[in-house]
């Protein structure tokens, strides 16, 4: 059983960077050096996700959790842009554990995390021009689009499809543009909306909140209630008297 987990899900998470360093060497020509690892860990720790093995029940073996597949996201500290958006530094999963669709899975809760944690507008990467596999699945699974290409990008010489994907979509609801997805505002704003069109209902919507209503002579103050008193009660002649005068 294949589990995919946020990093940093794991008490103990960065023990686990030199098993997501192994999955990069085993499978990538892009190889960094460990501290690159925790740099991410420690910066953006809820973007980036591994895929773990789960021990067998009873087992003591030291070897799990195994970490069979991983993708490496942070934020882009300072756009371009000037827009806020992610990037997949690096994405990996061991030969023994491909077309499960666990890159997917990877790549869909890191765009996500990206979404809700930092409202990133949206997320870009690079990968080779060569690397068919990898395009199909940003391109036509993902849905990533080519924004360029950029010549001799990689150490070896070749080029690399520079690649993004809006995540706005991803946003959490009523978090779009100042707190609501249709932008209509504040309440007091939608109130006053459903007052000019005309709405029934606005009209009967009572006093703001933490209002104490109202005396005849305008000024604010206890709303007065009538309550029924003395043999209403079923009890004897009551004495009113105030208690703040002694």
């Amino acid at each position: 059983m294949v589990d995919i987990l946020p990093l940093c899900s794991y008490p103990s998470y960065l023990s686990l960077l030199p098993s997501i360093q192994t999955c990069n060497i085993t499978n990538l020509p892009e190889n960094y050096f460990l501290k690159y690892y925790m740099y991410h860990a420690l910066s953006w720790p809820q973007l980036s996700f591994i895929a773990v093995v789960r021990p067998p029940p009873n087992s003591k073996n030291s070897d799990y959790p195994k970490v069979v597949g991983y993708v490496l996201a942070k934020m882009e500290e300072e756009p371009s842009d000037g827009v806020a958006h992610g990037h997949i530094t690096s994405l990996s999963v061991m030969r023994t554990h491909r077309r499960l669709g666990i890159a997917e899975r990877l790549m869909r809760m890191s765009e996500r995390a990206m979404a809700e944690s930092h409202r990133a507008h949206y997320v870009s990467l690079h990968v080779r021009v060569s690397n068919t596999a990898a395009l199909r699945l940003y391109r036509d699974t993902l849905g990533f689009e080519v924004e360029k290409v950029e010549a001799k990008y990689y150490a070896d010489g070749e080029d690399a499809y520079a690649m993004r994907m809006d995540l706005r979509d991803l946003w959490v609801k009523g978090d779009k543009e100042g707190g609501n997805p249709s932008g209509e505002g504040t309440p007091a704003k939608m109130k006053k909306k459903r007052e000019e069109s005309g709405d029934d209902d606005a009209q009967d919507e009572g006093d703001e909140v933490g209002s104490l209503g109202k005396k005849e002579d305008g000024k604010e103050g206890e709303k007065m209630v009538k309550v029924k008193i003395g043999r209403a009660l079923g009890v004897g002649d009551l004495v009113e008297r105030n208690e703040a005068v002694r």
